[in-house]
């Protein structure tokens, strides 16, 4: 059994990943190629916002989202601690401070409700993530953010495809960010990432930081990156497409069964009001969790721990001066968190296998 199937995937989707990748090799346009312009108009068109930009990777998008919005030295950005470390590094690489509040337990979505408490003369963003695969309540924190002034990124590299209040993931705040890291929701062969935006002037600046932060060929207005997304992971990219609101109709169906199946002692995700979820980790609470993860693994049932340890509690954060108790919440999701298999094509027999596995550990 596969935890994430990608073998699966190609299968279904080979005779088209291999005729856009031959086009590819055919016109060796490898760098900035035409598909990396129709790749942007699709995801552009799919979340509804004016612009979309590739980037080389999820990390790098949330990178340029900052840079463009002149964020550095001396400001701070809040987010949670409670995620992969790539929404916190972005900000101290750009030379700000990462300010973390903790998440609410039943979405594992930041607690709006502490945002506001956290905001001082020094903040210029929220960074909020829609971890697992659904949304937070961007209504609410757009609106605080626009009492304060502030600028509002989506981390949704695990939430593409997902909607809030009828409207898609990427597309509700300041900049969307998102990944197509292979095993995301919609993944490429290798790294890659997109930003999204509707405002003319952002779009421009995190163009051009992508491009060295030039605007045009031998002109540099902006420092800016190698940040490019491969014309070969545009072409996967574009040949997985077409298949992708199937994928995402599948998850949905495959989470609410897991989640109509599992019973105490577990804990099941809570989806929220208003929203979808692409389940891209289909993540339950569990008690003594490191031994029921042994135990599964043990019968052949793959799972995983996203993530062990909040990022409070990482050496390179030790200079925050947070410590442990400060966010209770993640800190007690950090320790009870466990991903069970979770793709498309996830069959009604090996779900019934993994609950009964699950059931019996």
């Amino acid at each position: 059994m596969e935890f994430i199937d990608l073998k699966e995937q190609y299968r279904r989707c080979r005779a088209e990943i291999d005729e856009r990748m031959h086009r590819v090799l055919n016109h060796c346009q490898f760098i900035m190629g035409p598909e990396i312009v129709e790749l942007e108009e699709a995801l552009r068109t799919y979340v509804g916002v004016r612009h979309c930009i590739t980037v080389a990777s999820g990390t790098d998008s949330l990178e340029i989202a900052l840079r463009a919005l002149n964020i550095g030295a001396g400001d701070k950005v809040i987010t949670v601690p409670f995620t992969w470390i790539s929404s916190a590094e972005v900000i101290g690489l750009v030379g700000a401070k990462p300010v973390f509040v903790d998440i609410e337990p039943a979405t594992f979505n930041v607690n709006v409700d502490l945002i506001e408490a956290a905001i001082t003369p020094y903040t210029k963003a929220v960074l909020a993530v829609s971890l697992f695969g659904q949304m937070p309540d961007y209504d609410r924190i757009n609106a605080i953010a626009a009492r304060h002034g502030l600028a509002v990124i989506e981390d949704g590299a695990q939430s593409f495809g997902a909607t809030q209040r009828g409207r898609r993931s990427c597309g509700v705040t300041t900049i969307g960010s998102t990944s197509f890291f292979p095993a995301k929701p919609l993944g490429c062969f290798g790294d890659g990432g997109a930003l999204f935006t509707n405002d003319d002037s952002l779009a421009e600046r995190m163009m051009a930081i992508r491009t060295h932060g030039g605007l045009k060929r031998h002109l540099h207005p902006f420092l800016g990156m190698n940040g490019r997304l491969d014309t070969l992971q545009a072409a996967v990219l574009l040949a997985k497409f077409p298949h992708f609101d199937w994928e995402v109709q599948e998850r949905g169906r495959i989470g609410g069964r897991y989640s109509s199946s599992i019973g105490p002692p577990c804990i099941v995700p809570r989806l929220a009001p208003g929203n979808t979820h692409v389940y891209a980790q289909y993540t339950i609470r569990v008690p003594e969790r490191d031994k029921v993860a042994e135990r599964l693994k043990a019968v052949g049932i793959p799972c995983a721990i996203y993530y062990p340890r909040c990022l409070h509690e990482q050496p390179v954060f030790g200079n925050l001066g947070y410590k442990w108790g400060d966010f209770p919440e993640s800190e007690k999701a950090s320790r009870e968190v466990l991903s069970l298999p979770m793709h498309p094509f996830l069959s009604n027999f090996h779900q019934d296998a993994v609950v009964a596995a699950l059931t019996k550990v």
